[in-house]
């Protein structure tokens, strides 16, 4: 676990902790007493503490590997958004150009080019000056479809923590103006490169036509269109050549269609293509800004109620936690630090055990844990020395009930080697068979070996 926490980026970090405090609002607190344990072991302030407990139980439930297909999904999402965006742009080009057969109206050209970028670019603004979420139509079609392409029950819980993380700083304004501008960037640089394509291997005519407004209009509007890419190098036709146009036999002169194919490029560069890209470029700025400074709000519930959990003023004793509804999986070998030693710990032996049995040197005896302190103090311990091999050993004359299954289950997952030792009843006494069925069954669903003789030589060598 360790190494995939590590390559977390911190926003990732926050992310799994909003999502791990949504799903215990919604669905009640889990089963936490390991993670709260490792999370206190790693020190740091509350806002570390807590994102090491989300890490801890998104490992151990599956939310991570979960956030891990919803990024791929989003990825492949954003991926099918800018081949629809590609697409959209060359086919604006060609619906704008046609196929050279007839001449090219250049206002309607150029309508087709950037009147729709235009409306929606100037509705992003407003709704970005006045409402903060213009765009989200995009933003939905984009976490619909990255759901979708997940391909994970768990990821569904990842969206809606991920927006309620952003929204606390509005991040989620310059998230959506950086994918909605960045789209909208590649469709008119497709649109570009296809009408740079078309009239570098056909042969278009410009012309203009009107049947209520003078020439002057058209002239008028064409230098001032021109005149911002005129200032970066762009010609721009002449007022006779402009005039001229209008009449469909001199429309096709050499140099007056190459006057308009410049002064078209020129406007769909000047209009089109660099607002979008000083947006995108404002809005990523400001997106990796605001998100450097992200950070929880503690003073949520779902925070603040685990603040004397991982940063106790003191250590309560004698109160029992309830226990698990559902014991997860013992993964061998669990404990990221280097293991050493063997020890031998039993839980809740009567008198009618003697204890400790005889050991070889190299085997340490951890004693009976029958307390809630004798067992925090024992798994503190082993959260900072792992022992290499560890044996329980367990009266299973008492039936394996949950609290001891868990506790069996938290020694277990701090050792790289775990054994369970049942032990033999009391002379005069016999074992029942129901209960210690009822044991193995609870030890197999572990995934622990057990048996009823002591395991002290492979306590002491590591092999039977």
């Amino acid at each position: 676990m360790e190494c995939r926490v590590t390559q977390l980026s911190p926003l990732q970090r926050l992310w799994l902790t909003e999502t791990v405090r949504l799903r215990e609002e919604h669905a009640g607190p889990l089963d936490d007493l390991e993670a709260n344990r490792r999370a206190r072991t790693s020190a740091g302030d509350l806002s570390t503490r807590l994102q090491n407990r989300a890490l801890w139980l998104a490992e151990r439930d599956g939310l991570l590997s979960a956030m891990q297909h919803w990024l791929q999904g989003a990825r492949l999402a954003l991926l099918v958004l800018a081949v629809l965006a590609v697409l959209s742009g060359a086919g604006l080009a060609f619906a704008a150009l046609g196929d050279g057969q007839t001449p090219v109206n250049v206002f309607w050209a150029l309508g087709s080019l950037l009147g729709l970028n235009l409306i929606l670019l100037l509705s992003w603004v407003m709704g970005l000056l006045f409402a903060g979420n213009h765009g989200a139509s995009l933003g939905r079609l984009w976490l619909w479809l990255s759901e979708k392409l997940a391909r994970d029950a768990k990821a569904a819980q990842l969206a809606p923590a991920l927006l309620l993380l952003l929204q606390r700083r509005k991040l989620n304004r310059w998230a959506l103006g950086t994918l909605v501008n960045g789209l909208w960037l590649l469709a008119m640089l497709s649109a570009l490169a296809m009408m740079l394509l078309l009239m570098a291997t056909r042969r278009y005519g410009f012309i203009w036509e009107t049947t209520i407004l003078g020439a002057d209009v058209f002239v008028a509007a064409t230098r001032a269109l021109g005149a911002l890419p005129h200032w970066l190098g762009f010609g721009v036709p002449t007022v006779e050549m402009i005039r001229i146009s209008n009449d469909t036999s001199l429309y096709n002169n050499e140099l007056v269609r190459q006057a308009w194919a410049v002064w078209l490029v020129g406007v769909v560069l000047i209009y089109g293509v660099i607002p979008r890209l000083l947006l995108a470029a404002l809005c990523l700025w400001r997106w990796k800004s605001g998100r450097n400074a992200l950070q929880l709000d503690l003073n949520l519930p779902g925070y603040s109620q685990l603040r004397e959990r991982l940063m106790p003023s003191s250590e309560r004793l004698g109160v029992n936690d309830i226990a698990p509804e559902q014991l997860h999986n013992v993964q061998a070998g669990h404990s990221d630090l280097q293991t050493d030693g063997a020890l031998i710990v039993a839980i809740e032996l009567d008198d009618q055990h003697p204890w400790p049995p005889k050991l070889p040197a190299t085997v340490k005896d951890a004693g009976i844990l029958d307390s809630r302190e004798s067992r925090q103090k024992l798994l503190e311990q082993m959260t900072r020395f792992p022992p290499a091999r560890l044996a329980i050993a367990c009266d299973p004359r008492r039936s394996p009930d949950r609290g001891s299954l868990a506790l069996i289950g938290e020694l277990a997952r701090s050792a790289s080697e775990t054994r369970v030792w049942l032990l033999q009843a009391p002379p005069g006494q016999a074992l029942d068979a129901d209960r210690l069925g009822d044991w193995h069954t609870a030890l197999q669903q572990l995934g622990l070996p057990f048996a009823a003789s002591a395991p002290l030589n492979w306590l002491e060598t590591g092999h039977d």
